[in-house]
């Protein structure tokens, strides 16, 4: 597959002071300590949330082999997923058609589950959210049962599902896929690369670095050049 540049623009985000935090923080990882292999920690989203993945490929399979081949380029960064979200991400691309030997330019590590520890203000926050967003759930089913009278349940349910699913899963972590990625980040103090808002918003809190997806494709890219430019240094 042939990997050519996008001139595509960016799309904004809306995300105000969060997108800048985001922005600096790829940009400031790129530079620091570049004697030292920096890591970067990848999400499944990169390759099969649609609005982020195109810049990379128009499918999932697409979309990985293209990360794969920069990465086979990139000397100054290591990449690692969870050995779960890999699963996970096993699940939407064609098998076959990635090449191994690109594989192995993407480190499996799960976190050190049993060594690592949280601050006890996360639990705190994990509870108060859990409980507004309950509560909420609960309001939206009030005003489903309040409308029956007038719509069909055929119009009512699907609607009822899709504002009940943002209520309670949006903006949150809610897999252990999730934990996954943010204590291995934690771990490696490793730059988080992910479309998902949960994961950005616990990231924060958390002091993890992170960038937006819609950079990825651009940091890759930044990555590849200054590999070559190293390696022309130290073949002088």
């Amino acid at each position: 597959m042939k990997v050519t540049g996008n001139g595509s623009k960016e799309k904004k985000t809306g995300q105000g002071a969060v997108q800048k935090s985001g922005q600096n923080s790829g940009e400031s990882f790129l530079k620091k300590r570049t004697g030292k292999a920096k890591r970067v920690v990848l999400d499944t989203s990169l390759f099969v949330n649609p609005d982020v993945r195109t810049r990379l490929g128009d499918t999932p399979t697409e979309a990985l082999e293209t990360f794969l081949t920069f990465a086979a380029q990139i000397h100054v960064f290591e990449f690692y997923m969870p050995p779960s979200i890999f699963e996970e991400l096993l699940h939407f691309v064609e098998r076959d058609k990635i090449p191994g030997e690109l594989l192995v330019n993407l480190y499996q590590k799960p976190p050190k589950k049993h060594e690592l520890t949280c601050p006890a203000f996360l639990l705190y926050e994990l509870i108060e959210d859990m409980r507004e967003r309950v509560n909420k759930g609960l309001r939206l089913a009030e005003r489903a049962v309040r409308g029956a009278e007038s719509k069909k349940a055929e119009e009512m349910i699907p609607d009822l599902r899709k504002k009940y699913r943002e209520a309670l899963r949006e903006g949150i972590i809610d897999s252990k896929e999730d934990v996954d990625l943010l204590l291995l980040a934690m771990e490696l103090d490793a730059l988080l690369i992910t479309a998902d808002q949960g994961l950005i918003k616990w990231a924060e809190k958390l002091g993890i670095k992170w960038l937006f997806p819609e950079k990825f494709r651009d940091y890759l890219l930044g990555a590849i050049k200054r590999s070559k430019l190293l390696s022309e240094k130290r073949g002088k």
